[in-house]
């Protein structure tokens, strides 16, 4: 009767941890649909920004099973017991998520330097040379960072196929999943629809804000630089430590008694708690995506 219990106790914990992970079920209630649709919207825009959209999931997965597996091995050959290698191979696991987390802030961060140079150049497009939006907007990709290329050009592909100007901008936003994307889309549909000579007081107004927040965000990125640098240490100086402790006295057949393993395993989840702590403190809030159903 109580390993009845116990596993029925079992199953529900597990479908509650998949349900608020999946579902975004918080609670015992039942998951709300907009819910649900809002954090599948910000996963696609999260794999987006970090240019993962087209890579298959089993793909990821057998990079995190093979980085697991190395981090094991190299846990067991230090500290030779299993459970600092579960451990360890579970952290080592993370990386990839970490290196494409790192990539993604890279690649906004670029686009966030980009933005003002194309709607300058936009603006003299559609003002001093009098040349259409849609074909003002397709010029300024041609010469946007690479990370943004692929988007605009998907659009132009629109463009040809349907010259479906609102169809086109929707291409545009889902591929580049942009805060300031999908704030020009918006603007250059409402001049493109309605009409009106406000335009070039639009964008420059767009322009002046996107200068100022991304001179703020560098000013933020400076002053953390040697936080971040030293973040490194919290993985540095604990691995130091335990193989120089292998190396004194009897310290590989300490890390192996029952004790031994039970010290190493709080140890590296004291060590992944403070990573991530530091990861948390250090970041700076983004951009919230307001047009992009």
């Amino acid at each position: 009767m109580t390993g009845l219990l116990l596993a029925v106790l079992a199953g529900v914990g597990a479908y509650l941890i998949y349900t608020e992970v999946a579902l975004g079920w918080r609670g015992l209630r039942l998951p709300q649909a907009s819910g649900v649709a809002r954090r599948r919207s910000r996963r696609r825009d999260w794999l987006v920004q970090a240019g993962l959209a087209d890579i298959p999931v089993r793909e990821l997965a057998a990079v995190i099973a093979a980085l697991a597996l190395l981090g094991s091995v190299a846990a067991y050959a230090v500290f030779g017991g299993p459970l600092p290698a579960i451990a360890t191979g579970a952290f080592a696991g993370s990386f990839p998520l970490a290196s494409y987390r790192v990539r993604r802030a890279a690649r906004r961060a670029a686009a966030m330097d980009a933005w003002p140079r194309l709607l300058e150049e936009l603006r003299i497009l559609t003002s001093s040379l009098g040349r259409s939006i849609p074909q003002a907007l397709f010029d300024v990709g041609r010469r946007a960072p690479e990370e943004l290329r692929p988007a605009f050009l998907a659009a132009q592909r629109e463009w040809l196929l349907s010259t479906d100007f609102t169809r086109t901008l929707q291409v545009l936003k889902g591929n580049l999943a942009d805060p300031t994307a999908d704030a020009v889309c918006e603007t250059l549909l409402v001049a493109h629809e309605v009409g009106g000579t406000d335009l070039d007081r639009r964008l420059e107004a767009l322009i002046d804000d996107r200068v100022q927040d991304t001179q703020g965000r560098k000013d933020a990125r400076a002053k953390q630089a040697g936080a971040r640098f030293a973040r490194r240490f919290v993985l540095i100086v604990p691995a130091g430590m335990a193989l120089a402790g292998m190396s004194v006295g009897t310290g590989r057949q300490a890390y192996q008694t029952p004790s031994g393993q039970l010290l190493v395993v709080v140890a590296i989840g004291l060590v992944i708690a403070c990573w991530v702590w530091a990861g948390r403190v250090m970041v700076l809030p983004e951009e919230e995506r307001v047009f992009d159903a």
